[in-house]
């Protein structure tokens, strides 16, 4: 596993004055995450810093104020929210909320979100996205390990997000081999990176919830290229199980259309799944946990016998989206 560059602060570190590092969070490539104390707000939140091997990396610094800047643009409910950036200075960093919560690509691993807990979350990331894109801008990196089940579903790491008009220069694939769409993996042939590339993010996020499986093969060597790197760029994807309902397959891999211009958008998507959504039973507190039952109820969605392809993971706190106000308390 590569190494990268580490602050390596410790609890109580000053990252800047009023900002104390508690614990590290995790990183990438460029940036590491520190759980942090803030004293203007008075509450924990996540430093997101630049390496210190990067200080002078201008990509690194101009990633981070393009991400400060969208997220200053942005004000939605289930996008995360960002108090403050620091984009100068010794240690350039973003001041965002804390979500006390597990990524969905933790919950993955071990469970397959059934399809009444699936619904919900779809349909708060569809609300996401539609906002996203109506505000002129697109994330490019939607996955599991970017949604954080804190109450709400929350989308997050907005790292390579961009606006519209920036995408049409854009000549170097973008985003995470195995969620990106056609476009983002060969952007100087198929030069159309837009809404409809989240879409495709959003889509690949689904079918690996319910199924535990991804809809195209891995490359099989980091060095590979084209094809043999990105497979969607020739191959369909893989038929969902006989456990997911047809309609609710369809509507997925209706996101999964090689061509942009075929995939619906994140608002036809979302008028797609509502009607679902509001057939569903309101949760009990209480009443779920994973790997836990549920009282079996009718749904608009014809559902053939759950499969084999993992325990079920019961969310009861994505219960909600558009019909219902908000998330579950």
């Amino acid at each position: 596993m590569q190494e990268y560059s580490s602050w390596g602060f410790a609890e109580g570190d000053e990252i800047v004055p009023g900002r104390h590092a508690t614990r590290l969070l995790g990183g990438g490539r460029r940036y590491e995450a520190y759980l942090a104390w803030d004293d203007a707000l008075h509450a924990l939140v996540v430093a997101k810093i630049v390496r210190p091997a990067l200080l002078q990396s201008e990509p690194a610094r101009l990633a981070l104020s393009g991400e400060a800047h969208a997220l200053r643009s942005l004000n939605h409910p289930t996008i995360v929210r960002m108090f403050d950036a620091v984009v100068d200075g010794e240690r350039p960093h973003l001041v965002l909320e804390y979500l006390d919560g597990p990524r969905l690509s933790t919950l993955t691993r071990r469970y397959r979100v059934i399809v009444e807990q699936l619904l919900p979350l779809a349909l708060e990331l569809c609300s996401a996205l539609h906002y996203m894109h109506g505000r002129g801008f697109v994330h490019l990196d939607v996955k599991p390990r970017n949604i954080v089940m804190s109450g709400r579903p929350r989308l997050i790491d907005l790292s390579v997000a961009a606006t519209t008009d920036a995408v049409s220069s854009f000549t170097r694939p973008v985003g995470t081999d195995a969620y990106m769409a056609p476009e983002q993996c060969d952007p100087e042939r198929f030069s159309d990176i837009g809404p409809a590339s989240d879409v495709w993010g959003l889509g690949v996020t689904l079918y690996e919830a319910v199924s535990r499986s991804l809809p195209f093969p891995p490359a099989t060597r980091a060095t590979a290229t084209g094809a043999a790197r990105y497979p969607q760029l020739v191959a369909d994807p893989a038929p969902l199980g006989k456990e997911v309902p047809v309609e609710l397959g369809e509507a997925i891999l209706a996101c999964l259309e090689r061509r942009p211009e075929d995939r619906p958008s994140a608002l036809d998507l979302a008028a797609t799944i509502e009607p679902w959504v509001a057939s569903l039973p309101a949760p009990r507190l209480g009443l779920f946990r994973p790997g836990g039952r549920t009282r079996r109820h009718e749904s608009s969605l014809s559902r053939p016998s759950p499969g084999s392809h993992g325990e079920p993971l019961i969310l009861a706190s994505v219960r909600g989206g558009t019909r219902e106000g908000g998330g579950a308390p």
